[in-house]
C-alpha cells in the first residue's frame, strides 16, 4: 500500500472510487466538489491523502489546520474492493503524523447520525464522541419582529460574554462552525466574534433579565438545487438562546440578516439537545431531518 498526496489527475479514479457510495442518498458529494476542495499545493494549511493498492485508488481523506493546534479530518472514502485491509487505518496514520508536524493537539471529525458504518471505524482510530448538532432553517423576512421586552444588538462584547455562560457552548464543547472551511468545527475565541462582527454579522440578544442569546453568520454560499437551479444560503455557525421568546427574538435577527444579504435559504448550527431542537421548532424554524456528531482524537506526540 502506497500513501500519497492526491492531485487533480486523480479525480477520475476518486470518481469510480465513490460511484457506489451513499446511492440511496443521491450519490457522493465528493466527485462535485473535487476541484475546489483539492488543495492547490503543499504549504497551505490542507493536504489530501490517497492510497493506493498494487496502483489502484483504494482511499482518500483530507486534513486541514483550522488553528494552531486544532486539525479537522474530512471526507474519508475506502474502496469497496478494499474495505477491512487496513485502508483506513494507513490513512490516519497518516493524518495524524501530518497534523502534529503542523502543531496540532487534537483532531476532529464529522460523521452524520445516518453514516452508522463510519462510527465503529472513527472509534477504532481513537476517536471519542464530542458533541452532536443540528440545523434549523429560518425563511428570510426583511420585516421578521422579535417579542416585546427583547432587542438585538451587534455587540461582540455581549455576545461574547453571553457564549461563555451559555448552555449551549457547554454542550457544543466550545464548538461553533469554522469560517475557514464548510462543515467543520473548532473552539470559538473571543478574536473570533470580534472578526465576524466586523466582516460577517454578530448577534446579541438581550431581554429584561440581560443576556439571553447569540449567533453568528458565517458565510454566505450558492448552491445547486435538484432542478438545476442555484440558491444562495446564509450559514450561522452557532445558534444560542435562553428560552423560546429569545430563539424567537433571535431567528427574527436572523431572517433580517438573511433577506439583506439576499440570501434565498438559512442555515442555522444550534445543539442537538431536546430543549435547543423543540425550541426551534417551538420559535417557527424549520429542522434539518437528522443530527451530526462531532468526535475527536488528542494528538500529543505522546498519543
Amino acid at each position: 500500500m502506497n500513501i500519497r498526496r492526491a492531485t487533480e489527475d486523480d479525480y477520475e479514479a476518486v470518481v469510480e472510487l465513490t460511484s457506489d457510495i451513499w446511492t440511496d442518498r443521491g450519490g457522493d458529494y465528493l466527485p462535485d466538489v473535487y476541484h475546489e476542495w483539492l488543495e492547490d499545493g503543499p504549504g497551505e494549511g490542507k493536504k489530501t491523502f490517497l492510497a493506493e493498492v498494487d496502483g489502484d485508488v483504494a482511499g482518500i481523506v483530507q486534513a486541514v489546520m483550522l488553528s494552531a493546534d486544532e486539525a479537522w479530518f474530512q471526507s474519508m472514502r475506502v474502496s469497496s474492493d478494499h474495505r477491512r485491509q487496513g485502508v483506513s487505518q494507513r490513512l490516519n496514520e497518516a493524518l495524524f503524523e501530518w497534523a502534529r508536524e503542523q502543531g496540532a493537539t487534537v483532531g476532529r471529525v464529522m460523521i452524520f447520525s445516518w453514516n452508522t458504518a463510519s462510527f465503529a471505524a472513527a472509534r477504532t482510530a481513537g476517536f471519542e464522541p464530542r458533541t452532536e448538532f443540528r440545523f434549523a432553517h429560518v425563511e428570510p423576512d426583511s420585516d421578521a419582529t422579535a417579542p416585546a421586552d427583547y432587542s438585538v444588538s451587534s455587540d461582540p462584547t455581549a455576545a461574547w460574554r453571553y457564549w461563555t455562560h451559555s448552555d449551549a457552548r457547554e454542550h457544543l464543547a466550545g464548538l461553533g462552525l469554522a469560517p475557514e472551511e464548510s462543515w467543520a468545527m473548532r473552539e470559538l475565541t473571543r478574536e473570533d466574534v470580534e472578526t465576524f462582527a466586523n466582516e460577517t454579522a454578530v448577534f446579541a440578544v438581550e431581554g429584561e433579565s440581560g443576556r439571553a442569546g447569540t449567533a453568528y453568520r458565517t458565510r454566505i454560499y450558492d448552491r445547486q438545487t435538484d432542478d438545476g437551479e442555484t440558491e444562495t444560503w446564509a450559514e450561522y455557525g452557532v445558534g444560542a438562546w435562553d428560552d423560546v421568546d429569545a430563539a424567537r427574538a433571535l431567528f427574527a435577527a436572523i431572517a433580517r440578516d438573511g433577506a439583506t444579504v439576499g440570501a434565498d435559504r438559512t442555515r442555522v448550527m444550534i445543539p442537538e439537545t431536546a430543549t435547543f431542537v423543540t425550541d426551534a421548532a417551538y420559535a417557527g424554524a424549520g429542522l434539518a431531518d437528522e443530527p451530526d456528531f462531532v468526535l475527536e482524537i488528542g494528538l500529543s506526540t505522546t498519543t
